[in-house]
């Protein structure tokens, strides 16, 4: 008898029935979470640097706070993937991983916010250059924080695909709408970021600890708590899931297997397709993190001229601020092109193939732009001889503010198509949501934690400045492209619009469409959702 058993499902083989779609505007609503998370994450990039500086945190310490993204992405996905697939919660398998999550974020920005004040008043002296009490609850919040948002974002993909059921076309709008409000939050959180001022609204921030800068900071922290809390509160409310009942051979298989066996056991079992998803992904990601890691660093040494710590450096770093709320405004608009545009190209594979070889050709611009501010650059020189650089030319301005926009359509479609691939290739194999999107996130950790580790030295090999791992990011992002269009299968969907099939009226509307159509029906939805709790 022990010979005919079969072994036990791994998390890869837990849908085993035909999910229900669910009304547009669920899908919207889990969505809009990605708006909240992406405020926060804006806040990091353009305030945090600064504010690491305030507290005096060692350049030593840099890179351990900095690798903690990766880190955990690396294995709290995965993890938070595998157990919310196995959630047997009454109030789902996902929502309470999102409501966790979201409990975290305000944690962690609480830490962050008030560190240095809560290391002043734990010891720490206000003048000093350094105040390691500051500096260890900073690092403690920066790293819950990180925790936090993964395991915000793995469940709410998954809810998302959850919500689609097996409609292909849905799965991959509801990618896009994620990845419009991921927009939304940057160029919000870039904003309130500019915004110098914006302590007033919070006097109370403002402390003999925690100067202005500081007081915006936990200010705009405190903005994106609100931010988050409520569209997640209202998510978690209005978008009902229901309970999750394993079989008896899972429920066995639970038991028998630690997460790490299991882990690998789902591995070894991955279809072709996700493999090469992976690949494809892993390649767009090492085409990526060059320019994400070093986009306003490049804006200041290599197109201003200028030195860290210099007035034209910082003014180089501003103009990249900028850059960036163009790059979120083009990549939200963008996202909502991308189901159009995959009908319109006959397959989302080509979009993803054609955008790839746009940022290889981007990041290429760099070099050019690089090389023009050089050739004009011009100088001022003092009274004691030195000469010192002028900002670069408006041509030489528009130039690198246009490759930033332009990095905004292949932005869109880097954080949509492939979690909607990878929870489309779940459908296809019976695949465990959760889990699928914490593996794809190893696709993008692990070059994250490469580039971060070997882009200094590939730069220094060469003299130095940025360009050396643009030019390989360009690299990479042209071989990503032709694997995503000679490798990578078309899906189910792909293959009816690429053969002239019928397509559903669901398929052929935008998300502003989507919007008109929840206010004329809503009655009719509410129907239908009633009816999917019956």
């Amino acid at each position: 008898m022990d010979k005919d058993k079969q072994p036990p499902p791994s998390s890869f083989d837990l849908q085993h029935h035909e999910p229900p779609q669910r009304p547009i505007w669920q899908i919207i609503m889990v969505a809009a979470i990605a708006a909240g998370v992406q405020f926060g994450w804006a806040l990091q990039l353009s305030l945090l640097t600064p504010y690491v500086q305030l507290i005096g945190v060692p350049h030593v310490w840099s890179s351990f706070i900095w690798l903690c993204g990766p880190v955990s992405g690396m294995v709290v996905q995965p993890v938070v993937g595998y157990y919310s697939d196995r959630c047997t919660s009454r109030f789902g398998r996902r929502r309470p991983f999102i409501a966790a999550g979201a409990f975290l974020v305000g944690v962690a920005v609480f830490f962050i916010g008030y560190a240095a004040d809560i290391g002043v008043s734990t010891g720490d002296e206000i003048k000093a250059p350094s105040k390691p009490r500051a500096i260890a609850i900073f690092v403690i919040g920066f790293w819950i924080l990180d925790v936090a948002n993964n395991t915000l974002q793995g469940p709410c993909r998954a809810f998302i695909a959850d919500l689609s059921g097996s409609n292909q076309s849905k799965i991959r709008t509801g990618n896009a709408v994620f990845s419009f409000f991921m927009g939304v939050g940057n160029v919000l959180g870039y904003a309130a970021g500019s915004y110098p001022h914006l302590y007033k609204f919070a006097p109370f921030t403002k402390t003999d600890a925690c100067e202005v800068y500081c007081a915006n900071l936990k200010t705009c922290f405190f903005i994106s708590i609100a931010l988050l809390a409520t569209i997640t509160i209202l998510a978690c409310a209005l978008v009902h899931e229901d309970r999750y009942v394993p079989d008896p051979e899972e429920e066995k298989s639970g038991k028998n297997l630690m997460f790490f066996a299991e882990m690998f056991r789902a591995l070894k079992g991955l279809s072709r397709a996700m493999w090469i998803l992976l690949l494809v992904t892993c390649l767009n990601w090492i085409a990526w993190f060059p320019f994400l890691l070093y986009d306003t660093d490049w804006m200041g040494k290599e197109v201003y001229g200028g030195e860290v710590g210099q007035p034209l450096y910082n003014q180089g770093v501003r103009a990249g601020a900028l850059g960036l709320m163009l790059n979120s405004v083009v990549s939200g608009l963008f996202s909502l092109l991308i189901e159009h545009l995959s009908r319109w190209s006959g397959g989302v594979k080509h979009v993803w193939g054609a955008l790839n070889v746009v940022l290889a050709g981007s990041l290429g611009l760099t070099v050019l732009v690089t090389k023009l501010a050089e050739a004009q650059r011009q100088f001022t020189t003092l009274a004691d001889g030195t000469r010192v650089p002028q900002a670069p030319s408006a041509g030489v301005k528009a130039g690198a503010l246009g490759v930033f926009a332009i990095l905004g359509a292949p932005l869109a479609v880097t954080f949509s198509v492939p979690c909607a691939l990878a929870s489309i290739f779940s459908n296809d194999s019976g695949a465990g949501q959760g889990l699928s999107q914490g593996v794809l996130n190893l696709a993008i950790v692990i070059p994250q934690m490469v580039v971060s580790v070997l882009s200094g030295p590939w730069d220094a090999l060469f003299g130095g400045g940025n360009l050396p791992a643009f030019v390989v990011g360009a690299v990479a992002a042209l071989i990503s492209g032709l694997f995503a269009f000679c490798m990578l299968p078309s899906t189910a969907s792909d293959v009816r619009v690429s053969g002239g099939g019928c397509i559903s009226t669901n398929d052929n509307i935008f998300f502003f469409i989507w919007m008109l159509d929840l206010c004329i029906h809503a009655k009719h939805d509410a129907e239908i959702t009633s009816d999917s709790r019956i």
